[in-house]
């Protein structure tokens, strides 16, 4: 069976960015309100972080299910993983999740300042400074027979984009703009030379975008 590039449950507000600016240790997304962008994606039953009994059903909640389905492996940008930049001045930081991150699987983050792998839970967090297509056969290998989830961030997603290397996409935009920050697209549409793409728009007011290979 084929193993697949996915990019799933990505966010992104109404004028294309993924995150604003700012990002810090209290800010994960810079001056964007989380809220705004993955508020949908909180409020379904099957969201892995979900705590309590209850949720919403439909579509979000399908997307929200898929995050898992099939996934053996997660690729991620450095800045998705931790607030720092250059040196590590210590290997105390593990990530914003605690002790039982949402993946479940190895993890491989893109870095230019290598550090040793740790294990959180079911989830093992592998440093690397590679190129896209380089990651993506340690991901494979690790996934053993599994897809491979590009979780981000925006730069991350843009990179993989530029290498050719995504298969299938699922993007949630929000009714929401932020002006400044990491921008994944000025159009979804720029992306249609090499992807089929349909939206559907969710009774929570984001509109799911799933782009597949043409």
């Amino acid at each position: 069976m084929t193993q697949l590039v996915r990019v799933q449950n990505f966010n992104v507000s109404s004028d294309g960015f993924g995150s604003g600016e700012g990002q810090s240790f209290e800010r994960p997304f810079g001056h964007a309100d989380p809220s705004a962008l993955f508020s949908w994606a909180g409020a379904t039953a099957h969201w892995p972080t979900r705590t309590e009994p209850g949720g919403t059903y439909g579509l979000d909640d399908y997307c929200a299910r898929d995050f898992r389905n099939n996934i053996g492996a997660e690729i991620m940008g450095r800045n998705k993983f931790g607030p720092q930049r250059g040196p590590w001045e210590n290997y105390d930081w593990q990530g914003w999740w605690g002790d039982e991150p949402p993946f479940r699987t190895p993890v491989f983050v893109l870095t230019h300042h290598v550090r040793p792998s740790f294990t959180l839970g079911d989830t093992t967090f592998h440093f690397l400074e590679a190129s896209p297509k380089e990651a993506l056969a340690r991901a494979f290998d690790a996934a053993e027979g599994k897809d491979v989830r590009i979780g981000g961030g925006v730069a991350t997603v843009r990179e993989f984009l530029d290498a050719d290397l995504i298969d299938t996409m699922h993007v949630a935009v929000a009714s929401v703009e932020l002006g400044r920050g990491e921008r994944l697209w000025n159009s979804p549409d720029e992306l249609t030379d090499r992807f089929h793409l349909e939206r559907i728009p969710s009774p929570s007011g984001v509109t799911h975008h799933f782009f597949w290979r043409k």
